[in-house]
């Protein structure tokens, strides 16, 4: 298991804001390199490495570390030091379950609120998914796909939610190759976001919020139909299309 390391040429892109404290700094920092996949599943996270290349002592790195735990981003082991933490297939599909159910809640509540501009908004990034699913530009699509989807949860006035599923989706986000295998055509994808902008056009909260579950359902049946070494052998099949 590599031992993660933060590069020397990264470290001006530390967070330098003057009212953060030094964990909060820590915190800032490590959790965007998790997001962002440079520090992989996985990857260890040693107090004293991280403390003298962050220039910070190892306490705040620990604090650091303790809430990047509680937001389910790093495992800390007993004596063995933390981690990068990996979802398992069934956590995974425990996260797409509860992505579900917040999602669903957030087309109820973002519907009667859309507007012209929420819709235009919605029909714009729908149109630069299909645009990039018929170029095979994946990274592209996904992000559209993002936003589309935090685009109801924003509109849905619920903080909490925005909150909740905001972390949630931290720990999915890093996964979005599987979450792409599982997906399956894209063109399929970007035929269900369309039907539920039609559903949320004509102000049916219920048919939209019943779209957007049927389309975050795919992934789960997908998932709940493969062994772990056909999940690992279809993503590698997907990293070797995307690099080829």
């Amino acid at each position: 298991m590599a031992e993660a390391t933060v590069r020397s040429d990264q470290n001006d892109d530390v967070p330098r804001l003057e009212n953060l404290t030094l964990s909060q700094r820590a915190h800032a920092y490590l959790r965007d390199e998790i997001l962002s996949n440079r520090l992989a599943p996985g990857a260890e996270l040693q107090e004293l490495a991280l403390s003298q290349q962050l220039g910070v002592s190892r306490g705040p790195i620990r604090e650091a570390l303790g809430s990047l735990a509680a937001e389910g981003l790093v495992t800390v082991r007993p004596r063995r030091g933390a981690v990068v933490h990996s979802l398992s297939s069934e956590e995974f599909l425990e996260a797409y379950q509860v992505r579900e159910a917040l999602e669903v809640l957030a087309v109820q509540l973002a519907v009667p609120q859309l507007g012209p501009e929420g819709l235009e908004r919605l029909q714009t990034l729908t149109d630069t998914m299909a645009s990039r699913a018929a170029s095979g530009q994946v990274t592209e699509f996904f992000e559209a796909n993002a936003l589309f989807h935090e685009t109801f949860v924003q509109i849905s006035g619920n903080a909490k939610l925005d909150e909740v599923y905001r972390r949630l989706i931290g720990q999915m986000r890093r996964y979005w190759r599987r979450s792409l295998v599982l997906r399956g055509d894209l063109r399929r994808s970007v035929s269900e976001h369309r039907g539920i902008l039609s559903a949320a056009r004509r102000g049916d909260g219920e048919q939209a919020a019943a779209l957007m579950a049927d389309h975050i359902r795919v992934p789960q049946l997908r998932l709940q139909a493969m062994t772990d070494d056909e999940l690992l052998e279809a993503e590698a099949s997907f990293d070797r299309k995307v690099n080829a």
